[in-house]
């Protein structure tokens, strides 16, 4: 039986893969989808072909002697995105680690590579397989040289199959009468010229008459169309050029030694170091390697009383202590998951000390719990993934045990602020490089997660250190899952019926709005289907600038907002869409959050999902209350106190543009600031050159809209959408701002000289935010990569500050045993439930709590206001 070779042709099937699936990256950024198509088609081929040897050719970034003959060969040629570049030499380092033979000469194309390594080993009597996203090497196919041309899909790989006589077959020439037919017509994306008026028709009806272009040469006047006949004359020199790019070189030199491709074991334990870190679950199970899992060797699930207590009295003196609390939900259904009790705890302060203990066993799970409260307040460090989830079942945690807790899932968000959606298994994986199974049963997932616990904080340790991160950590983040747990579990009071009554007099406009929107347009339509909107619109009453897609008419709110000046209907659809989302979001969707018990929306605040360290609020989302709409803003009145309470609101004034201030160091702004004097006036008497009296209110509007986009990396384009300018009008303004603070200028542009540089931006507190956007292979991700460098530094710095303010005011509120509770936090405003004795002293604590955040060139002030409920407060 002939022995066998197969061939991958490696940029083209990285290539293939890059655009043939969804974009992929791993724990550290790395983009990895071209990688993970490529080894998927490899592995498939290998299955169905079962070769002795295996080579993988690459091009080499370098001129060949193809540029020497044609400068401007592959000249029309876009270069690699980014995204696939940073793929290339880790595939190699793949290949390598798996023991694959890879190949790349300078001054030749892979295909020659591959052309001249397929007839050596033909020629040594061998059967060979190309496997190639590009149908050149079909010149190479045959009897015994297979080509295959996979197609990577979302769906799976399909492959199409050529030996010589496939190709006949289907392009009715053989393989070395394809050159000749390429001759010709030439190739675009190789920017071969070929012969101009000679498209693939004519082309290869020519080569199956005439076989050659040599042979159609000599029979010139006989060629059709005569077009044809007269260009292959006229350009001869071009066409015989155009066969030599064409014809991939079959008898290169190069060393190869056969033997080195041999296929061996190609899942080492160097290769599943490379799966693992790049992610690759699913191919994991292929290799037979026991790596790190032989931990799972030292689990041990705990049933007696003695030896519960026996482990519990050695973690008491352990200098790590790694928890889980878990929820037995195998007879629960997966619906009612969430409200399942706990069933035991996991707990690890050694590789070989990790132990899962069920509650049942001489234990009742109030004194399992209890006891490993006892743990964390004797133990050096508790470990603990999530720990603001376990807060409400271990009380009397906080105190004494708080500075010793330590959350892993926190300190690696810090790590990677880009993956909001961390688990224990992602930690394990990044920072232990442990490739936890999913499918694992539920007591060694429990032991794997305590161990995880247990073994990540000194990693998570040294790596915030190294990235100057530890302070922020310690300081700021884990002192803040306390706050935001209290906060959780104060909840915040809904007056359910005022809800209601407010959810029906949306309903009653909703109602009316529909009325008048039908009478305008004449006739009745769904007003939330965009593409009948959108006849309506567009074609029904002939408005204006109506921009036609695949799926109708565009009814997006940039349209409408440029229509709704000069036509009411449209006023009132664009009315009719903002009540509509208040009432399903708002007085309908909050309802289903307040509970029966106590009439409190007890939602979710959450610190590991923005990239720029702002808190988000979710179940429901608090934050998104409506400020700019009268009608949005009255929501805030069902939000009220307990009785014997008010409201107490404090509001950072323009926390943004302050840190800006003292980020820029910018002498102009910082004076304005310290003037204590209206920085929109003071900015438009500057940038306009109008005495500060004399400023309109239209010139302070404008003013205030360009000190806000700043601080956002606003564009000329945006700032004249913001104010109804034209674009060169509004590219003025900004260089006029610029000008009147060249410190701001200065500062943008060297944050975003150092993101290039650097990878990242950071705060003034330490907290990094990674900028990938700007080594995007895409202009418009560069673009927002440039704003997010701009921004992240300001809004992250202020995002530390508005934590700072909410740990030392609900420590203060706590320290001194008062009624009054921190409840909200929305942006730059905390909201307190205030006893109304306790008035006074609330607003002091939270004068010196915000105030005093941080020291800064410019001051921090706040606007304080009071009401019986948060509309009155604002």
């Amino acid at each position: 039986m002939m022995s066998k070779i197969v061939l991958i042709d490696g940029h083209s099937i990285l290539n293939r893969a890059f655009f043939g699936l969804p974009d992929l990256t791993n724990a550290e950024g790395l983009h990895t989808n071209a990688i993970y198509g490529f080894l998927n088609i490899m592995f498939k081929i290998l299955e169905e072909e079962k070769p002795e040897y295996l080579t993988v050719a690459f091009d080499v970034h370098a001129p060949t002697f193809r540029h020497k003959m044609f400068e401007a060969y592959k000249g029309t040629r876009k270069p690699m995105a980014e995204e696939l570049r940073q793929q290339v030499p880790l595939m190699k380092e793949v290949l390598h680690a798996m023991g694959i033979r890879t190949i790349e000469q300078e001054g030749l194309e892979a295909d020659d590579l591959l052309g001249t390594l397929s007839k050596r080993c033909e020629r040594m009597g061998m059967e060979v397989v190309i496997i190639s996203g590009d149908r050149d090497l079909l010149q190479l196919a045959t009897d015994h040289v297979e080509i295959r041309i996979p197609k990577t899909k979302r769906t799976g790989t399909e492959i199409e199959n050529y030996y010589a006589v496939d190709v006949k077959e289907k392009y009715q020439v053989t393989p070395t009468e394809f050159i000749d037919v390429k001759a010709l017509m030439g190739d675009t994306s190789d920017n071969i010229p070929g012969v101009p008026g000679v498209g693939e028709k004519t082309a290869t009806k020519i080569i199956v008459e005439y076989g050659s272009i040599e042979n159609a040469y000599k029979h010139a006047s006989e060629l059709k169309p005569p077009r044809a006949s007269k260009n292959l004359v006229e350009y001869w020199d071009q066409a015989q050029m155009s066969k030599v790019l064409a014809a991939i070189d079959v008898d290169a030199d190069f060393a190869y030694e056969l033997e080195e491709a041999k296929l061996g074991n190609l899942y080492t334990e160097e290769a599943y170091v490379y799966f693992q870190r790049l992610q690759f679950k699913n191919l994991l199970n292929r290799f037979d390697v026991q790596s790190e899992n032989s931990i799972e060797d030292a689990f041990v699930i705990v049933v007696g009383k003695e030896e519960i207590q026996k482990i519990f009295a050695e973690a008491e003196k352990a200098q790590t202590v790694g928890a889980v609390l878990y929820k037995d939900t195998r007879n629960v259904l997966p619906l009612f998951a969430g409200n399942a009790e706990i069933g035991g705890i996991g707990i690890s302060f050694g590789k070989e000390k990790v132990y899962c203990i069920p509650a049942g066993n001489g234990y009742s799970m109030e004194e399992l719990l209890e006891a490993l409260v006892h743990v964390a307040k004797h133990a050096g460090r508790f470990v603990v993934f999530d720990l603001k989830s376990s807060l409400p079942y271990l009380k009397g945690l906080e105190g004494a045990a708080e500075e010793k807790c330590f959350d892993s899932i926190v300190a690696a968000y810090l790590l990677n602020p880009l993956k909001n959606d961390y688990g224990f298994e992602d930690v394990a994986q990044e920072h232990l490089g442990l490739m936890i199974d999913p499918k694992t049963e539920l007591e060694k997932m429990v032991c794997y997660e305590a161990y995880a616990a247990f073994a990540s904080s000194e990693v998570l340790e040294e790596k915030l250190k190294k990235e100057e991160m530890w302070k922020l950590f310690t300081e700021i983040e884990m002192p803040l899952v306390f706050t935001l747990f209290h906060m959780e579990q104060n909840g915040v009071r809904v007056e359910a019926e005022e809800l209601k009554s407010y959810g029906e007099q949306l309903g009653g406009k909703i109602v009316q709005l529909e009325k008048e929107i039908y009478e305008l347009a004449g006739e009745e339509f769904n007003i939330n289907s965009p593409k009948q909107l959108g006849v309506v619109l567009f074609e029904h009453l002939s408005l204006p600038n109506g921009k036609k897609t695949k799926t109708g008419y565009s009814t997006a709110a940039d349209v409408l907002d440029k229509l709704a000046p000069d036509y009411p209907i449209v006023a009132k659809i664009l009315e009719y869409r903002q009540l509509a989302k208040l009432k399903s979001t708002y007085a309908d969707g909050l309802a289903v959050f307040i509970h029966e018990d106590d009439h409190r929306i007890h939602g979710k605040f959450n610190q590991t999902v923005t990239a720029t360290g702002r808190i988000s609020s979710t179940e429901p989302n608090l934050q998104n209350i409506p400020a700019r709409v009268e009608l949005g803003r009255l929501i805030r009145k069902v939000f009220v106190p307990e009785a014997g309470y008010v409201f107490v609101d404090a509001d950072y004034s323009q926390i943004e543009l302050r840190v800006l201030a003292h980020c820029s160091g910018d002498a102009a702004l910082i004076e304005a600031y310290r003037e204590a004097k209206d920085i929109h006036r003071i900015t438009a008497s500057q940038v306009f050159h109008t005495p500060f009296d004399e400023v309109t209110d239209l010139q302070r509007r404008n003013a205030k809209a360009v000190n806000f986009g700043i601080v956002y990396g606003i564009s000329s384009f945006g700032l004249s959408q913001d104010l109804s300018i034209t674009r060169k009008e509004a590219a003025e303004y900004i260089d006029r701002y610029f000008e009147t603070y060249p410190g701001i200028k200065k500062f943008l542009d060297d944050a975003v000289a150092h993101a290039k540089e650097q990878g990242y931006v950071v705060t003034l507190f330490g907290r990094r935010r990674p900028v990938p956007e700007l080594s995007s292979s895409n202009f418009m991700q560069r673009q927002f990569g440039e704003r997010v460098a701009m921004n992240s530094p300001i809004q992250g710095t202020a995002a530390d500050i508005m934590k700072i303010a909410m740990i030392a005011v609900d420590k203060e509120l706590r320290m001194r045993n008062m009624k009054s509770r921190l409840v909200l936090q929305v942006h730059d405003e905390l909201l307190i439930e205030t006893w109304k004795e306790e008035e006074e002293e609330v607003r002091e604590i939270l004068k010196e709590g915000m105030m005093h955040a941080a020291d800064l060139s410019v001051p921090l002030e706040i606007d304080m206001h009071s009401g019986k409920n948060w509309y009155e407060a604002k």
